[in-house]
């Protein structure tokens, strides 16, 4: 289906004020539309007062000013629209100026590849050190990044990711947290309260799906008590692949079919929806299926407050940005910090 014309204009928009500037032809390519297509977008774009054209080149009129070294100024780069990422930002920032250092926050828009230009220019701008926390939607997209990140002329912390052990990044500082532990977590509280059927309803588009989802397969496998369990898309957009069909059942139909009294969501957002899926299936949340969700940032708003892990968010924030300040001192060699969550036990869980 055709992308509507304001959604690309907003994304050609956010590309180039995370850039500075950017190519026609490269915005063509990313956003899979014709170069003439784009230049109509730019061109309204320049009308409206948002963006500057040049000979091939679209720049933006809200870039930050060069950084110099004297700013004493560490970058970070999030992915646009991760509320999760907040309150990571929020602890490594309060470290950082703490430290006297100042805190620089540049947004990644929803393309592929967002994130390198970004960060060459700021590193080529005069910062001192990067924080990041790249999208990473595949395994390719997060092995693309390997070797740029790891050939960055300045200290990097990977914050909320972890890279394949034994890549080029394997000795690059990071920070995360502990998500299997977290899966642990859930998978023993609902044990605990004598589930035995168990449904995860997770994203795939993430490093952190990708972990959850592989927790759970181990979690499970190990633990002679659960009866059965399986797997399905929390949402019809968490797949990383939009081309790839979508064969994953309903999570409504698989707790039905596997005969569940449990189900795992992430995220949070997911879990309410599915709260109110099971509700007008006449399945009742907690009598007829408890539920614990995964992220713990909305799960205390629903209409039966939501039993959640909590990732230590700001926790890990801050722990990336002592990393971070630890390479800029030049002590100690790089470190893999990893934060444990913990589980928020509310009203959608009982026992069975």
């Amino acid at each position: 289906m055709r992308e509507p014309g304001e959604e690309r204009r907003r994304r050609i928009l956010a590309a180039v004020d995370g850039r500075g500037q950017a190519r026609v032809t490269d915005l063509a390519a990313e956003l899979d539309v014709s170069i003439v297509t784009v230049r109509r977008d730019v061109e309204q774009l320049a009308v409206d007062g948002k963006l500057a054209r040049g000979h091939g080149v679209v720049r933006s009129l809200h870039a930050p000013p060069p950084l110099r070294p004297k700013d004493n100024a560490v970058a970070l780069v999030i992915p646009e629209r991760h509320a999760y990422l907040d309150e990571a930002v929020n602890g490594a920032r309060a470290a950082l100026e703490a430290a006297g250092m100042r805190a620089v926050l540049h947004i990644a828009p929803r393309v592929a590849g967002a994130e390198r230009p970004i960060a060459e220019r700021i590193v080529a701008d005069g910062v001192r050190g990067l924080l990041i926390a790249p999208r990473w939607r595949t395994l390719a997209d997060e092995e693309a990044d390997y070797r740029w990140l790891a050939g960055l002329d300045v200290p990097v912390v990977l914050m909320e990711r972890q890279p394949r052990p034994g890549s080029v990044l394997h000795e690059t500082d990071s920070a995360c947290t502990d998500h299997w532990y977290g899966m642990h977590m859930a998978v023993d509280h609902l044990v605990g309260l004598g589930h035995r059927r168990l449904v995860l309803a997770a994203r795939d588009d993430s490093p952190t799906a990708r972990t959850l989802r592989s927790a759970f397969v181990e979690i499970c496998a190990a633990r002679p008590e659960i009866e059965d369990w399986a797997i399905t898309l929390s949402a019809p957009d968490a797949c990383a692949d939009p081309t790839v069909p979508d064969i994953s059942p309903p999570v409504v139909e698989l707790i039905r079919s596997v005969a569940a009294t449990a189900a795992i969501m992430h995220s949070d957002v997911d879990a309410l929806m599915l709260c109110q899926q099971l509700e007008a299936a006449g399945i009742r949340v907690p009598a007829n299926c408890s539920v614990v969700a995964y992220d713990d940032v909305v799960a205390p708003m629903g209409s039966t407050a939501l039993t959640a892990v909590a990732p230590p968010k700001a926790e890990v924030g801050r722990a990336a940005a002592e990393l971070l300040l630890a390479r800029l001192a030049d002590r100690g060699r790089p470190r893999r910090v990893a934060v444990l969550p913990e589980l928020k036990i509310r009203a959608s869980t009982v026992s069975v």
